[in-house]
């Protein structure tokens, strides 16, 4: 029995792996910074932040959480939370017409 849960285990990533993650959540974080001082983006703004904060939260929940090893169920709620609390927040967004004004 003991022998079978070392089968379903994944090897553990390396510390590679992990600067990698690093440099793609520091590289997200600089295009949002951007995002907000380009006059161009001042009316999908929003859309924009709620995609680069997600796949933020995605990369920070399948790896530094390790979930990405764990059950597919596990990510699930994750994924599935996610999208659901981005739908209302659209929804919200969309039927008071709050937004960000362009200036």
């Amino acid at each position: 029995m003991h022998g079978e849960d070392h089968a379903l285990e994944h090897p553990h990533p390396t510390a590679r792996t992990y600067v990698t993650i690093a440099a793609v959540l520091t590289a997200i974080t600089a295009l949002e910074v951007t995002a907000i001082y380009i006059q161009a983006l001042a009316g999908v703004l929003v859309p924009i932040l709620l995609l680069l904060s997600a796949s933020k939260f995605l990369l920070v929940a399948m790896f530094y959480m390790h979930l990405k090893f764990d059950s597919r169920l596990f990510a699930g709620f994750f994924v599935s939370g996610l999208a659901i609390a981005a739908s209302l927040i659209i929804a919200l967004l969309a039927l008071f017409h709050q937004g960000i004004p362009a200036t």
